[in-house]
């Protein structure tokens, strides 16, 4: 089992259908996953076994952000040789509080190259393979009206980062994304599809698709947690994601190494048009 491959724009590399999302490694409050916030951090071993899984399994794309508490600087400690095997994808523009669990936007220029030199550092690496813009949910006024696209182009000319794009929360700015950028992260599911406007102008472009909130942040399934419906659910969704034109990668989170295989296992079945197999989650 293992999972295929797709072009991710403008790199020259190529990335797994399925990107690990990594926020619940280092920030458990604010969070909108099942449980609320208050679950238990993994430990650092915990974390260098999903890494090790994650490779066995073919991810090769890992997300981060500086809005995810510590999850670049534990990701830096524990990468060591894997960080070559990895496509690293992190983020500038939101800084997130633990002390009021509250979110600040930061878009001017100066922020822009401090956190990704911070990220650098954190991650313990001299580049990023992606950089996206932590875009809050005026996406528009934050790509037109800031200089956060041209800090990371010239970043991106320097040599720090291989490419960059927006998470964004509108069609209007993911259209805008794929216009000025490399690539652009947006919400697709199969009951949120407000955003799908965006993925024939990408194919279009040539420009590469992130998709979050692919299992609407795991509540996918959820109500029906511990049924068979529920693994179906999760799996006919892995589906429909992937089979959409114009989709890269879809990123999910997870530190249960059952649910990873049953994902991976689910998007494998996709690509060779098989049923899912049981157990996806």
């Amino acid at each position: 089992m293992m999972l295929p491959q797709r072009p991710f724009a403008g790199t020259g590399k190529n990335v797994s259908v399925l990107g690990l999302g990594t926020v619940k490694f280092g920030r458990n409050r604010g969070v909108k996953y099942p449980g609320g916030d208050g679950f238990a951090l993994p430990t650092d071993n915990e974390v260098s076994d999903i890494l090790d899984l994650s490779l066995d399994l073919g991810i090769n794309l890992l997300d981060t952000a500086p809005a995810y508490g510590t999850s670049e600087e534990r990701l830096g400690a524990l990468m060591g040789a894997r960080r070559q095997r990895f496509f690293l994808v992190s983020k500038t523009g939101e800084e997130f509080h633990p002390d009021t669990a509250a979110s600040e936007y930061i878009f001017t220029a100066e922020h822009t190259r401090m956190s990704v030199e911070r990220s650098l550092k954190r991650l313990r690496t001299d580049y990023l393979d992606c950089v996206l813009v932590h875009a809050n949910r005026d996406d528009v006024k934050v790509i037109r009206e800031t200089p956060v696209l041209e800090t990371l182009a010239r970043m991106k000319e320097a040599g720090k980062i291989l490419s960059f794009g927006v998470s964004t929360y509108s069609t209007e700015g993911g259209s805008l994304a794929v216009q000025l950028s490399d690539c652009v992260m947006l919400a697709y599911n199969v009951g949120y599809l407000d955003e799908v406007g965006v993925l024939p102008e990408a194919q279009r472009l040539g420009k590469a698709v992130l998709v979050k909130k692919g299992l609407a942040s795991g509540h996918i399934g959820n109500y029906a947690q511990g049924s068979a419906g529920a693994a179906e659910l999760v799996a006919d969704n892995i589906r429909f994601v992937l089979d959409t034109p114009g989709v890269t990668s879809m990123v999910f989170g997870s530190l249960n190494q059952a649910n990873i295989r049953a994902n991976v296992a689910a998007a494998c079945a996709a690509a060779a048009g098989a049923p899912a197999v049981d157990g996806a989650k």
